[in-house]
């Protein structure tokens, strides 16, 4: 077990609060990296990503995904089974036990859709930046003159 001293970094920082926040976040997920249920994070294009889950033995009604302030959240929820007919098992394999798992979402990125097939929830991701951020090429003009910009005349009073 690894352990990282990061507070040198955050005293001589400030505002970067969620920065701090992340950082603490990707460190107790990579002691957690093998936690129960297994996942894929894709690159499905360029500003898409797919999260795939395992989640076999939950149905549609069983899962919850939801996004709040940059973090998306998966939860599942076993719903009991009825007490008439309980099974005995000779060897109990198939996890089907409740879970959270929790991603922290870059800047700009929104889930745009789920759903659950064979067993396995897809949770598809887009990054939309806002146009006003987005880079955008200036025109340059060749000739004499400033670029774009009239000149002023002032006249004696």
């Amino acid at each position: 077990m690894r352990t990282f001293d990061l507070s040198p970094l955050f005293r001589s920082t400030v505002g970067f609060d969620h920065l701090t926040q992340a950082l603490d976040t990707a460190l107790q997920a990579s002691e957690n990296s093998l936690a129960y249920p297994p996942y894929n994070i894709e690159k499905t294009g360029e500003d898409a990503y797919r999260i795939t889950m395992a989640v076999a033995g939950f149905s549609a009604d069983e899962l919850e995904v939801m996004t709040h302030e940059g973090t998306l959240q998966v939860k599942g929820r076993t719903k009991a089974e009825p007490e008439t007919g309980q099974a005995v098992y000779l060897y109990h394999g198939i996890a089907a036990r409740a879970f959270e798992r929790r991603f922290q979402l870059a800047d700009y990125v929104h889930v745009t859709g789920a759903r659950l097939e064979n067993g396995m929830l897809f949770v598809a991701l887009a990054r939309q930046v806002p146009e006003a951020l987005k880079p955008r090429a200036i025109a340059i003009h060749a000739g004499p003159g400033n670029a774009g910009s009239t000149q002023l005349t002032s006249r004696a009073a």
